[in-house]
């Protein structure tokens, strides 16, 4: 209730003191913001007592398994399978076949649109994959995050430069979708569990850093997407 309610003044206070309108249909607004509340209490609940401890016993177990290839597969499985069922991924994707086809890129036909919009979402899930196992790999191998961080902006840079520039909006927004509600939780427990597991690694600040690999993989790879294709 603390969390929502600056939101709930914002728009109070806009839609009474600024728009001087009374919202109609108060009862269904009060009951709307009472199952937020309850289903943001109860998304919390869930991610303490089963996604954080998942990622985080996985990251032990994989680390005192000592096998850095099934390590590396199991990030990369994680980012893909999180990613390419991502809601918010799956309309932006056709959204963005929509406006293509409107722009005359692709022929104005649903299989050319669902082609479009599946070879979206496909490429921003493997460049999440690729993020993730990325990101365990520098835990791994204790490289710095601010120059990796830092080479991979640089990138996006130029590649802005060359890129179609139907497809440079796109490619920013897919790394902002990227970051979902199942993702985050699980990347982040995977992370700290890990820098736990390693001896000389510091879960604060080792274990965080995997969300940034997963919003900046995939602006560069939609990028190159639409140089390619």
């Amino acid at each position: 209730m603390r969390d929502l309610l600056p939101i709930v003044l914002v728009i109070a206070f806009f839609q009474i003191i600024v728009l001087q309108n009374t919202p109609e249909h108060l009862v269904q607004i009060f009951m709307g913001l009472f199952f937020v509340v309850l289903g943001l209490t109860f998304f919390i609940f869930g991610l303490e007592q089963g996604l954080f401890p998942i990622g985080e016993s996985m990251a032990h177990a994989f680390a005192s398994k000592g096998s850095v290839f099934w390590l590396l597969t199991f990030a990369f499985a994680l980012g893909f399978g999180t990613t390419v069922a991502e809601p918010a991924l799956i309309a932006v994707a056709e959204e963005a076949s929509e406006v293509a086809a409107e722009a005359g890129l692709i022929a104005v036909d649903a299989q050319a649109m669902e082609a479009y919009a599946d070879g979206l979402r496909l490429t921003v899930a493997l460049s999440v994959g690729f993020a993730i196992a990325l990101g365990v790999l520098r835990i791994l191998l204790n490289w710095s995050i601010q120059y990796i961080i830092m080479i991979g902006y640089v990138l996006v840079i130029i590649m802005t430069g060359f890129a179609p520039d139907e497809i440079i909006g796109i490619a920013y927004d897919s790394g902002g979708v990227t970051t979902s509600t199942i993702t985050v939780p699980l990347v982040t427990a995977l992370g700290i569990g890990l820098a736990s597991s390693i001896s000389g690694r510091n879960p604060m600040l080792d274990g965080f850093g995997l969300i940034a690999f997963a919003s900046l993989l995939p602006i560069i790879f939609v990028l190159a997407y639409g140089m390619i294709f």
